[in-house]
């Protein structure tokens, strides 16, 4: 049971990329889904949550306007589309649930997968 980001990359400021969070052993659908990031020596911090139904969407101040999360439940996996990416968005990002229909927090996750990793560079 976990989930698995993935997508990560090197790409110029300016760019985009687009990551996914696959769930296996379980179906997502019920279930709020959050993108955190972590930068090496800094506390790891939200990025955004998508609800259950996909119908409400919170974004932090950092990447709202740039950042789009989506999620296909028929493929139990949800999206985090970045455009108009800085330097300061390098980081290893992950998808995370507390199984619960609210946004997951640091504290709430018990489990963190892998993460991936975007580096933002010329």
């Amino acid at each position: 049971v976990q989930l698995q980001a993935s997508g990560g990359g090197l790409v110029q400021p300016g760019g985009s990329l687009r990551l996914s969070c696959a769930a296996s052993g379980f179906t997502l659908d019920r279930f709020a889904i959050g993108w955190f990031r972590q930068v090496p020596g800094k506390e790891r911090e939200g990025v955004s949550c998508i609800s259950s139904n996909g119908d409400s969407t919170v974004y932090a101040s950092s990447v709202k306007g740039r950042f789009t999360i989506s999620r296909d439940n028929a493929k139990n996996t949800v999206y985090l589309q970045m455009k108009s990416l800085k330097p300061e968005d390098t980081a290893v990002y992950y998808c995370a649930t507390d199984y619960t229909r609210r946004c997951p927090t640091r504290d709430s996750v018990d489990y963190w997968g892998e993460g991936t990793l975007v580096t933002v560079s010329s």
